[in-house]
């Protein structure tokens, strides 16, 4: 990993960083088409480096823009990423701030996924396929029934923003993290939790029609009926289905950003 030219604190009280020292700390302009990925390795390379500490707040997306020489919708993209994965948190009105300290791992989890582009994604989609089908399977014989009304009360969720998309997805994502939950694998539920949030954005960009949400909302109670009747074969068989329906709706989407 390189070497990062250490810069102030943002929480030291010390003047903002002047884009020239931001664009040789960041290492210069961006050329590479999946400037998503190649932003997001970037602002993890300067996380892990000396430059910014836990608290800090970043510089504002006009500036890390200007400094990697791309627009500021990567920008954008990449530190959503990157918040869904808990290195960066926004807080509205204030701006973003690094979470903590970037795992050693975590570069290497965001090469491949969604940062790397659509081909790459598409191979997720069928591995988080396996995963889901599994944690039914599990979950079917051993879930509570508190953990039903939770997954009830997601599903109501659901129902009730069908046209309020990011909403929706939020708790399509917890209904799921749920029933991995529920089955009781803590390595399951948690490879299923990376797996969710490199694909997530791809997700989002996917929803876009109400008929889709709705079709959604009634796998979901598919899977909630077979888990609720304890039967693990006809649990997974239901989430079967709905994540093949869930890829043939994403797939096209993975297709323009080829």
């Amino acid at each position: 990993m390189r070497r990062l030219i250490a810069m102030p604190s943002r929480s030291s009280g010390v003047g903002p960083v002047t884009t020239d020292e931001l664009t040789i700390a960041l290492g210069g302009s961006i050329t590479s088409t999946t400037a998503v990925a190649e932003v997001a390795r970037r602002l993890l390379d300067y996380f892990t480096g000396d430059a910014i500490e836990p608290g800090d707040r970043l510089p504002p997306e006009r500036q890390l823009a200007a400094s990697m020489g791309v627009g500021r919708s990567a920008i954008r993209e990449a530190l959503a990423a990157l918040e869904l994965l808990g290195v960066v948190t926004v807080r509205p009105g204030s701006g973003t701030y690094l979470r903590g300290r970037a795992s050693e791992l975590l570069p290497q989890t965001l090469s491949w996924g969604m940062l790397i582009g659509a081909p790459k994604t598409k191979e997720l989609i069928e591995v988080r396929h396996g995963l889901e089908v599994q944690a039914a399977r599990r979950a079917a014989g051993v879930i509570s029934d508190e953990a039903l009304a939770e997954l009830g009360g997601y599903l109501v969720e659901m129902e009730s923003n069908k046209a309020s998309f990011d909403q929706f997805v939020a708790a399509d994502m917890k209904f799921h993290q749920a029933i991995a939950l529920a089955a009781g694998n803590s390595l399951l539920d948690e490879m299923l939790q990376s797996v969710r949030s490199l694909i997530r954005l791809w997700v989002e960009r996917a929803l876009n029609d109400t008929g889709h949400a709705q079709l959604t909302c009634n796998e979901h109670r598919t899977i909630l009926t077979a888990l609720a009747t304890g039967d693990p074969e006809q649990a997974a068989a239901a989430m079967s289905v709905h994540m093949d329906s869930a890829a043939a709706r994403l797939l096209p989407t993975l297709e323009e950003y080829r």
